[in-house]
């Protein structure tokens, strides 16, 4: 009798302990239900049309998730759909984040080191699309006067030219179909081109004006220099007089006064010049207007 109810004693055990075990483990399985994680991304704003997200993809404006923002994972990742890959330019806002966020195009290492602006205050980027929806916005290479564009290639993704992880190849891009002339002394850069029946590129002065690239093409035997003056870049010859820092390259802080007309007696400068049949009609009437500009503006120069 006492081992038959030590037997019930034990089966009745096994059965709290298999019914507690079932309870826990449904518990444990069941306890997230009801709590979906829906993801949020951040997206473009500026088309009225397209939006890119911080995912790569491009969509319409109306078919983006209203609740997560995000566009619809489906036509190509990380699109560069109007775009140069040589240049790094888009002929279209949306399509150049896209393919800016590609981890082929922007190095993540590179891009969150370097600050949005020029003060040391300055914060750096938080993220690859923080920058890529910042650079995309416009490139000051490619602005010719005030809101004219050289080229419909003005949404670019490219490191800046004075960026210390900038790429060599990329600006060489930049100055695809350009001729980089170093020119006599005295000799403005229109008067440079012109002798070789070619045209100045004013737009091109700033991709040159940084020591690096004025080094590839003059000596710069007193260094490289920040100067002032409408005839940077150049670089200042041997028999100019001693404060003037014979045989130094100079490069100007202010950019907005780079001129293809400046010139001055005790430099070469380099210049920019490009044959025109390597632009289309539309690149070649902006190139004139631009060059009239320059003049007129030399003419009411004090």
């Amino acid at each position: 009798m006492g081992h038959s109810a030590s037997r019930t004693t034990v089966t009745l055990l096994i059965f709290i302990f298999l019914l507690i075990s079932e309870f826990s483990f449904t518990i444990a399985i069941r306890k997230d239900i009801g709590f979906k994680f829906i993801p949020f991304c951040n997206n473009t704003v500026q088309g009225r049309f397209l939006l890119s997200d911080n995912n790569g993809y491009v969509c319409n404006a109306l078919s983006v998730d209203s609740k997560s923002r995000c566009c619809p994972q489906t036509g190509k990742k990380f699109s560069c759909h109007g775009c140069n890959l040589l240049s790094q330019c888009c002929n279209s806002y949306e399509y150049c984040v896209s393919c800016c966020l590609n981890p082929a195009m922007t190095k993540k290492e590179h891009v969150l080191k370097m600050k949005i602006a020029k003060p040391s205050t300055a914060r750096t980027y938080e993220s690859v699309f923080d920058y890529c929806a910042g650079r995309c916005r416009h490139s000051s290479e490619s602005v010719v006067h005030e809101n004219a564009y050289l080229s419909d290639f003005h949404h670019c993704f490219s490191l800046p030219s004075n960026s210390s992880v900038a790429n060599s190849t990329l600006t060489e891009a930049r100055l695809n179909g350009i001729n980089v002339v170093a020119g006599r002394q005295g000799e403005s850069c229109n008067s440079v081109c012109k002798s070789r029946g070619q045209s100045c590129v004013p737009n091109k002065l700033v991709v040159l004006n940084h020591c690096d690239i004025i080094q590839k093409y003059m000596s710069c035997k007193g260094g490289c220099l920040a100067s002032v003056g409408t005839d940077q870049p150049a670089e200042v010859v041997y028999d100019a007089p001693k404060y003037m820092n014979p045989e130094s390259c100079l490069y100007t802080e202010t950019q907005s006064i780079l001129s293809c007309d400046g010139s001055h007696q005790h430099t070469r400068r380099l210049c920019p010049c490009i044959l025109l049949h390597w632009m289309g009609g539309i690149e070649v009437a902006t190139l004139v207007l631009m060059v009239w500009k320059e003049e007129t503006r030399a003419k009411h120069r004090p």
